[in-house]
């Protein structure tokens, strides 16, 4: 009887360790900003390389792609995963972005970060600039590459799936992101990168992402995912089956949630007699990610405000009685 009631045991408690969580997960829908689901997202830990998302935007956000940067000695300091450049090799700024976010590489983070601002030390107060005013707020960065035996970098799951969002709305993030494949020439050698965010290849729906490791933080993973007009982020901290996890929570909410189309620009009428005296019109749709029991949680409110001549009210949105958007109305000339 005890031989079998251990057995049993061993049986029923396997599947479980099959499987293990992530540390810390957030699922966000990226047009929104909603929060579908999210599990210990608030929860401070070393992120590693998806720290290169924000090294990426930065660099985008203030050099021109096509410059040529001279590798410098900073690369001799480069250790973990890298493109392997030479201190003196040519390549532009494009090609270095992509062998940041598709090879990982630790020595085109340094020197991406020595070209932008003169030194890591004052590129990584660009980041945690950055960082602060898209609210990022329980994340310090340290390093341009989130290697973590000198220097730390910490965040949340919910802060990462924030800054995936911002970088989501710049064209050349997204191009970069989502290929599967670079080559390129520098003034020594040829490159063929590989993207190493396996999900691209083998989840249809996957539209980009970027992995990281290291063993003090664990497997990290921030991904996108687009299933007709949902477009979707998930972020898993620490997370030993990040890209089984992902797909799952991916198949989870494309299934529960579909993106709404609430207030139609072009079918919006109120009857002027009624409160303008001329027609009036709204520039913008409004649409929001819902299940469908969450339909009957939408309500909307028309304000009046007849003190701007242009501008004369708003069309107020809200989900389960708090606010979530609003719409100008304007009037006619």
């Amino acid at each position: 009887m005890y031989k079998k009631i251990i057995i049993l045991l061993i049986i029923v408690c396997f599947p479980f360790f099959a499987f293990a969580k992530a540390s810390s997960t957030i699922v966000m829908e990226v047009n929104s900003g909603r929060v579908l689901y999210e599990n210990n997202a608030n929860s401070k830990r070393l992120i590693a390389s998806i720290t290169k998302i924000m090294t990426c935007i930065i660099v985008l956000e203030n050099v021109e792609i096509s410059s040529q940067v001279t590798v410098g000695d900073e690369v001799l300091n480069s250790y973990g995963t890298n493109i392997y450049i030479k201190p003196g090799e040519i390549l532009t700024v494009e090609d270095l972005l992509y062998g940041l976010m598709l090879r990982s590489g630790n020595d085109a983070a340094s020197t991406l970060a020595v070209y932008t601002s003169g030194s890591e030390e004052e590129f990584v107060k660009l980041m945690n600039d950055k960082a602060k005013k898209i609210g990022m707020n329980n994340t310090i960065f340290n390093n341009p590459h989130g290697l973590d035996d000198k220097t730390e970098n910490y965040s949340t799951a919910y802060d990462m799936a924030l800054l995936s969002r911002y970088a989501y709305q710049n064209e050349t993030y997204r191009k970069i992101i989502s290929t599967k494949k670079y080559e390129t020439k520098s003034s020594l050698k040829s490159y063929v990168w590989y993207n190493r965010v396996s999900l691209l290849n083998s989840y249809d729906n996957c539209i980009g992402g970027k992995n990281g490791y290291t063993p003090k933080a664990g497997k990290t993973l921030v991904s996108l995912a687009k299933k007709d007009n949902l477009l979707l982020t998930v972020v898993t901290l620490n997370d030993d089956n990040i890209y089984e996890h992902h797909e799952k929570l991916y198949e989870e909410f494309f299934d529960r949630y579909h993106y709404f189309k609430i207030v139609d620009r072009n079918s919006f009428r109120i009857n002027p007699s009624l409160i303008f005296d001329k027609n009036v019109f709204i520039r913008n749709d409004f649409y929001y990610p819902l299940s469908d029991d969450e339909i009957e949680k939408i309500s909307t409110f028309i304000r009046i405000d007849d003190s701007n001549k242009e501008k004369v009210g708003r069309i107020e949105i809200n989900f389960d009685n708090k606010k979530i958007g609003e719409i100008p109305i304007f009037q006619k000339k």
